[in-house]
């Protein structure tokens, strides 16, 4: 008995060590990530810093209703949707491409060596990256010079959304692809012998063991992106835009900036940012029951 109590207390000291360690990362959370929460009470408030949030009138779902009514809301939503998903899509597949292609590569100093080149953009600012690409793409930039073109690809409005999402594909495959490596690498190697036994080449090989053996995880990866389905990526955006391509570069990002922040607009902003995170909840709701209904995998 007393050995029992021993052991119980011990383990309760263990759990001690490790709350506490777990304890920095609860303070972050609940004072970065909760506490904050009490300011959505200025989407529906006329909010004046002066008067703070106890003294602010009281306008229920003015901005809200303003958001759908405004003559750009239509282009906002149809800007961002169509750039987070040509992102989220387009970075999947050659997330997917990429990890089963550097996982054919026997020689391991090759691969360590591809994968530090392809993942380095990823730790890349867009501050930085945009510079880069302006250079690329300018009309007398190096595309434009090796194509024997002229475009103005960061001035058209039918060139502006494809060059942001394939910039934004190159920065962020190699980095996105690393899960799906992991992925595959945990394919028990038995079912590749035995498909090669079977005659298969390499695609039927791809086809029928690696993308069903993977396939968990990219149900997973693809409920969490649509969390990100309204974030068509501020900082590329902005770094990259101008007035011209406000048709088809504007998303709801940027005009919540110059609208809500640069116009003072407080509550404005703040009531796009709530839209987006409820949207956000529900479609990831909605595709956590979906993947558990069709491929019995879920997250939460």
């Amino acid at each position: 008995m007393k050995n029992q109590v021993k052991k119980i207390h011990s383990n309760q000291a263990y759990q001690l060590y490790y709350h506490g360690m777990m304890l920095p990362g609860f303070i972050f959370l609940i004072l970065f990530n909760f506490v904050p929460m009490f300011g959505v009470i200025m989407a529906f408030q006329d909010y004046r810093p002066a008067k703070g949030f106890f003294g602010s009138d009281f306008v229920g779902l003015k901005h809200f209703k303003y958001l759908f009514e405004m003559p750009d809301s239509f282009e906002l939503f149809r800007n961002t949707l169509i750039i987070a998903l040509g992102k989220i899509v387009i970075t999947t597949i050659m997330s997917i491409a990429f990890a089963i292609l550097l996982n054919e590569v026997k020689n391991r100093t090759l691969k360590k060596s591809v994968q530090t080149v392809v993942y380095l953009p990823h730790f890349l600012s867009w501050v930085v990256l945009a510079l880069v690409v302006k250079n690329l793409f300018n009309l007398d930039g190096s595309v434009n010079a090796m194509l024997g073109t002229s475009l103005n690809w960061l001035g058209s409005n039918s060139l502006f959304q494809p060059l942001l999402i394939l910039t934004d594909t190159w920065k962020e495959f190699g980095y996105g692809s690393i899960v799906y490596l992991a992925a595959i690498t945990s394919i028990d190697s038995t079912l590749y012998e035995a498909a090669s036994i079977d005659g298969a080449t390499w695609w039927k090989k791809v086809w029928h063991v690696t993308l069903p053996g993977i396939r968990t995880t990219i149900v997973l990866m693809a409920v969490m992106n649509l969390g990100n389905i309204l974030n068509a990526g501020f900082d590329q955006v902005y770094n990259l835009y101008s007035a011209s391509v406000y048709a088809t570069g504007d998303i709801l990002d940027t005009y919540v900036y110059r609208v809500g922040l640069q116009g003072l607009q407080y509550s404005f902003g703040t009531a796009v940012g709530l839209l987006k995170s409820v949207i956000a909840f529900v479609l990831m709701i909605g595709a956590n029951k979906l993947a558990q209904k069709y491929t019995d995998s879920k997250i939460f």
